[in-house]
């Protein structure tokens, strides 16, 4: 008979005082996974002893695993083929690993001298962490309307739960997040949803043993419409002709649906452009109005509107057009009217030039009151010159001239020339009259006409005969008019007139006198400096003979 393997001995043993409790195993509880080994180690190192008992307690009862003696190790029926001793430390390893296999775990050894001791601990076989995901109360959330429930459930034992947003860990402040953790789940609520609690959102699951992590969850919160902006947003003056469109934005989720409106009048929809060709299409493009547009999010159900931007649609002046009298024009007697306007579009703004010079409202010059005409009233020979219209809008500006000629004079005649020259002298005599056209000149000698038909009276030699009066006379073949002046001439014999000096002669002259007399001064100067002074004694006075 094995005494060793007599649980009725052992238990006797123990019950009359022959087994002590001592610090043969470590304390409890050890965790193991579901399927895999553990083993249960003593505290001590190498043992000796008569003989080994681990025994296991599910609870209900106790069965046998390993019994070792000197006649060698048994393994309970149960245990068979998942458990084994090492005999040197008395280490019991025990896989793979069942769920009944939780309990506690005793150990009984009798050594070879001393007391018989035991020692229990208790062993947990854990399931894995696994199937961890996250689940929400609602598809969609609207933000600060909502409250939404994350529920993360996960498979394993002793679970603990806990949650994150990236990498940030989610804090219950009994506020707008509560967590409340259950055996196998854990339920995170959201109070009045934030656009930044869209995630993503992780939950973890855990025992002492293994970390799981969900997948990333992305909570759908929408919200908006806000900032609500036009642009461009300074009143505009817009060109027909141009490229030109609105844009309206807006920060929403989902994106937001747009209406534009004119004068408070809805005009249409058609996303978030309005162009310069459906303001025009709509019967707007010539109208100053105030356009503003309007976001609409249809998960929020919110509408806001953008601020207003005046917008004036102009059309461009392409070229100017400048008329004026096409009859000639006589000083004092004509009377000149000028206009000018857009060959397409209309002016704000009509300025008159003249010369370059802007022009003033004067006695004879008077404008129309939108300044489309000017007139001249009579017309005086300063009024030739290129007058020079400009128009002016919003958006374009473009000026056209005309040049107007005032038909005057001819002025009062001049001559100029030699009264008296010496018999051979060339002989020159110059007509001037101011005209518009230039004067018709003719001369005459003596009063009796010439064949010279310029301003000018050229005589190469001049003759005694040459003496008498020469009188030129200006005609304007448009004014129609004339005017003379005369002018005599001697002739003399050679030497009769004192000519004098040239100028050049003169000139050299006292440039010559100038440097002699500069010339004495500075010798005299010298003079003075070479020769000292001499203060005569009494004795160097001598008397004349």
């Amino acid at each position: 008979m094995d005494l060793l393997a007599s649980k009725p001995l052992v238990l006797l043993l123990c019950v009359v005082g022959c087994c002590a409790q001592s610090a043969v195993l470590p304390p409890g509880p050890i965790d193991a996974i579901l399927g895999g080994n553990v083993t249960l180690k003593t505290i001590g190192g190498k043992l000796d002893f008569n003989f080994l008992i681990w025994n296991f307690n599910d609870g209900s009862k106790s069965i046998n695993i390993v019994t070792a003696s000197a006649s060698g190790v048994k393994v309970g029926t149960a245990f068979t083929g998942r458990a084994s001793l090492n005999v040197t430390n008395g280490y019991l390893t025990i896989g793979p690993l069942k769920s009944e296999d939780s309990g506690d775990y005793a150990i009984t050894i009798n050594p070879s001298a001393g007391d018989t001791v035991t020692g229990e601990v208790q062993l947990r076989v854990l399931k894995p962490v696994s199937d961890v995901s996250i689940k929400s109360s609602l598809s969609e959330a609207i933000e600060l309307n909502s409250t939404v429930v994350l529920t993360c459930s996960a498979k394993g034992s002793f679970l603990q739960f806990s949650w994150l947003r990236g990498d940030v860990p989610i804090v219950d402040d009994g506020k707008r997040f509560t967590v409340k953790n259950g055996e196998l789940s854990s339920n995170l609520t959201l109070n009045d949803v934030l656009r930044t609690d869209q995630g993503p959102i992780y939950c973890t699951a855990s025992n002492q043993l293994q970390l799981a992590r969900s997948a990333p969850f992305n909570l759908t919160v929408y919200y908006g419409p806000e900032a609500v902006a036009i642009s461009p947003l300074a009143p505009l003056y817009i060109s027909s002709k141009a490229n030109f469109s609105l844009s309206c934005s807006a920060v929403s989720s989902p994106s937001a649906d747009f209406l534009w409106y004119r004068d408070q009048q809805e005009i249409g929809s058609g996303g978030p452009i309005l162009t310069l060709g459906v303001i025009n299409s709509l019967g707007f493009g010539n109208k100053t109005g105030n356009y503003m547009c309007k976001a609409q999010n249809k998960k929020t159900q919110r509408t806001v509107s953008s601020a207003a931007v005046a917008i004036a649609v102009i059309e461009p002046i392409p070229s100017a057009e400048v008329s004026g009298p096409a009859a000639i024009l006589i000083a004092g007697n004509s009377t000149a009217n000028i206009s000018c306007r857009a060959t397409a579009g209309s002016a704000a703004s009509t300025t008159w030039l003249k010369d370059k010079q802007p022009l003033a409202a004067s006695g004879r010059l008077l404008f129309s009151a939108n300044m489309s005409w000017l007139r001249i009233d009579p017309l005086q020979k300063e009024d030739n010159g290129e007058y020079t219209c400009r128009l002016e809008n919003a958006v374009s500006s473009a000026e056209a001239s005309y040049k107007m000629v005032v038909n005057y004079g001819p002025e009062q005649a001049t001559v100029t020339g030699q009264k008296a020259v010496e018999v051979n002298d060339k002989v020159t005599l110059d007509c001037s009259a101011p005209s518009v056209p230039p004067a018709i000149f003719s001369w005459k000698f003596n009063n009796t006409l010439t064949d010279v038909k310029t301003a000018r009276y050229l005589i190469d030699m001049a003759l005694y005969k040459n003496t008498g009066t020469y009188t030129c006379e200006a005609y304007n073949a448009v004014t129609g008019k004339t005017t003379a002046q005369s002018h005599f001439l001697s002739v003399k014999e050679e030497g009769a007139l004192d000519k004098g000096l040239s100028d050049g002669a003169i000139a050299g002259i006292v440039i010559a006198v100038l440097v002699a007399l500069g010339a004495a001064i500075g010798l005299i100067m010298y003079c003075r400096q070479k020769v000292p002074r001499y203060r005569p004694k009494t004795s160097d006075y001598y008397l004349l003979p």
